[in-house]
């Protein structure tokens, strides 16, 4: 193999394009990103980069350095368009063209948005720019903030709005926020958060539209589902993501949620390999900075044998800073796994809980309480996958 192409200038195209030199690739290696930036951490999107606690040079997930060592041939601000897979060509805006013998698939995902007009005020955030253009409209005092949508990127803007001195409200359309993952009872102690910080959390309604006004169309308004108005001057719309896959169609992958890959992120076509949000490995998608890193390797490594030789076999983990709380959560819990605490309490926000089935720990869950958490996270992924000889 002469050349890799790697289709995302992200996290996981960043490992992945480590991983190739690493793994001896010395061919040609060309990086291309429809962003006009070189890959940069997302999680303090919503958090230290949001309240001006960190800068953009902070962002960075690789210095001049790591760069250089790379060999790469940045594309950069390039979007891809298609995939001609029998000419082994990545189609490119402009009516360019990159033939290359592999490609590591790294295209993330795009956030979902609402229906109808979205007036000035409205935000998704995913990327910088989007952070950007958020903290730019957060900036001074007394905004009006809805955030829609309280999952964990929603309560972390929730949370950061907050500590900038805003007024802030949440919007879920669900009985309760975070019960698919959490489960009922962990997920109302987290849900609890918002109030802890005078942050009005209104469940069980979406939203019917959203409400503009003046020569600007500026952001007035945000209408419930059950008929409410909320006055607001910035909303936040964090309704979860797609895969970023409507450039492939056409190409002969199956697309479903992702691109379909089996369990070492290898399409049916052997020299085209999927990392990241994008990657429907084996049944399913993992949106978590563990996932896209630890898949890189696996897949690089799949890419240049020809086939699949490995399998990511890795604990799903996740975390996530809200009000001074760090969540951590490990594992696989299921419908009907019982939570039992193990330390702490949830009065003080601070306590570890283990999950169990027949006796058996599936998952753990902590907030606050990051080493007792990361004993029990490692336990937990030795009895899930135990070394072999």
């Amino acid at each position: 193999m002469k050349s890799v192409a790697v289709i995302g200038a992200s996290l996981a195209g960043l490992y992945a394009a480590r991983a190739l030199r690493a793994q001896g690739f010395d061919g040609r290696l060309v990086i291309v990103g429809d962003e006009r930036h070189r890959p940069y951490d997302r999680p303090p999107l919503s958090k230290d980069f949001l309240t001006g606690a960190a800068g953009q040079e902070q962002l960075a997930l690789a210095d001049a350095e790591e760069i250089a060592e790379l060999d790469a041939e940045w594309l950069l601000g390039t979007r891809a368009t298609g995939l001609d897979t029998t000419a082994g060509a990545v189609l490119l805006d402009g009516g360019r063209s990159l033939t290359t013998d592999g490609v590591v698939l790294a295209t993330g995902a795009d956030p979902r948005r609402l229906p109808g007009a979205a007036p000035a005020g409205t935000h998704t955030l995913r990327t910088l720019d989007d952070a950007q253009a958020l903290r730019a409209d957060l900036a001074g005092a007394g905004r009006r903030v809805v955030v829609i949508g309280a999952g964990f990127i929603g309560a972390e803007v929730a949370s950061s709005c907050a500590a900038l001195g805003h007024e802030v409200t949440v919007v879920e359309a669900a009985a309760l926020p975070l019960v698919p993952q959490l489960g009922e009872e962990m997920a109302r102690i987290c849900a609890a958060l918002h109030a802890d910080h005078k942050v009005t959390l209104l469940t069980g309604t979406g939203v019917s539209r959203l409400h503009g006004g003046g020569s600007d169309d500026r952001l007035t308004a945000v209408e419930l589902s059950d008929g409410r108005l909320l006055p607001a001057d910035v909303v936040v719309v964090g309704i979860g993501v797609r895969p970023r896959t409507g450039w492939l169609e056409g190409s002969g992958l199956p697309l479903d949620d992702g691109v379909v890959c089996d369990a070492g992120g290898v399409t049916p076509l052997p020299r085209i390999v999927a990392v990241g949000d994008v990657a429907r490995a084996a049944g399913s998608r993992a949106e978590h900075w563990t996932s896209a890193t630890e898949q890189a390797a696996v897949a690089v490594r799949n890419l240049l044998a020809g086939s699949t030789v490995a399998t990511h076999r890795s604990l799903p983990y996740f975390w996530s800073d809200q009000y001074g709380v760090r969540i951590q959560f490990a594992g696989r819990r299921a419908p009907g796994d019982t939570p039992r605490l193990v330390e702490g309490s949830p009065d003080d926000r601070s306590f570890l809980a283990c999950y169990e089935r027949d006796g058996r720990t599936t998952a753990v869950l902590a907030l606050n309480r990051p080493r007792p958490f990361m004993r029990h996270r490692r336990e937990l992924a030795r009895a899930t996958h135990p070394a072999t000889a």
